[in-house]
């Protein structure tokens, strides 16, 4: 049963979030012995929720030239680093949990989601391409894609609290920007428009709604607030709380309302 809380008051503090998973995986432990190691090794055996996640991707991300302790280094230094990166997975966590009727309990997206996982992943190697260290940053961005089927350029610059729902497909551009709370669903590109250089990519606004195989092309701008309809292509700008949908996409609908289709994550078209 879903806790309590609601993201409007961004979900349970990190402290809570890391006992919260806890209390859920011990009697699954003890009700699927056959999986119980598994639970231990991810979580339980754990202090933290950033230790259990670097080790969790890190297991994920390995391959016979990497390691996963030498990718397990490499994490907990950018998480040491860059402390921000943790507080972000607990809103993504949260994102998942609350937008997504068919997760149940917090554990499921943080061991079982590839969205999830192909974010908190995207985190580490953007860490890694501002620091310079582009190569390793390209190379996490290479294991991630053949792991999880979600291409995220590392020089792409991600909100908090984003949910990427079954995320199969989602390929995003190295100037895209994605602000917080957005919700992307499968199969959806931010991308250019063809060999441009420079800022080229789509920039989206806090709250937007992007349904399942939606292509935002070039450096435009989503509004606060905005929907962008399944299977549209978005060539323009779109206004703070406008519906698009179509190919092109044209503007169905202007909405007054204060709440972020992010959250509501309804992707039927209203007059």
């Amino acid at each position: 049963m879903r806790t309590q809380c609601n993201e409007t008051i961004n979900g349970p503090k990190l402290d809570e979030l890391w006992q919260i998973l806890i209390k859920e995986l011990i009697p699954i432990a003890s009700q699927e012995p056959i999986i119980a190691s598994y639970l231990y090794a991810t979580v339980l055996k754990h202090n933290s929720m950033a230790s259990a996640l670097s080790y969790l991707l890190a297991n994920a991300l390995s391959c016979e030239p990497l390691p996963a302790i030498a990718i397990r280094e490499i994490i907990d230094k950018v998480f040491l680093e860059d402390p921000q990166i943790i507080e972000a997975s607990r809103l993504d966590l949260c994102a998942f949990y609350y937008r997504d009727p068919a997760c149940d309990l917090f554990s499921t997206p943080f061991l079982y989601y590839k969205g999830f996982h192909a974010l908190q992943t995207h985190r580490i190697a953007h860490s890694l391409w501002k620091a310079n260290r582009k190569s390793l940053a390209r190379l996490i961005q290479n294991r991630k894609s053949a792991v999880f089927g979600v291409d995220i350029h590392p020089g792409a610059h991600l909100g908090s609290g984003i949910l990427l729902d079954h995320a199969h497909g989602v390929v995003i551009g190295e100037t895209a920007v994605v602000a917080d709370g957005v919700s992307i669903l499968h199969a959806v590109t931010l991308g250019g428009t063809g060999k441009e250089t420079g800022d080229r990519h789509p920039k989206v606004g806090r709250g937007v709604l992007i349904g399942v195989g939606a292509k935002i092309l070039g450096n435009v701008t989503i509004g606060e607030c905005a929907k962008i309809a399944a299977g549209s292509v978005v060539l323009e700008d779109v206004p703070a709380r406008a519906t698009v949908a179509g190919v092109p996409a044209k503007i169905v609908s202007l909405s007054t309302d204060q709440a972020e289709p992010s959250r509501g994550m309804d992707h039927r078209l209203r007059e």
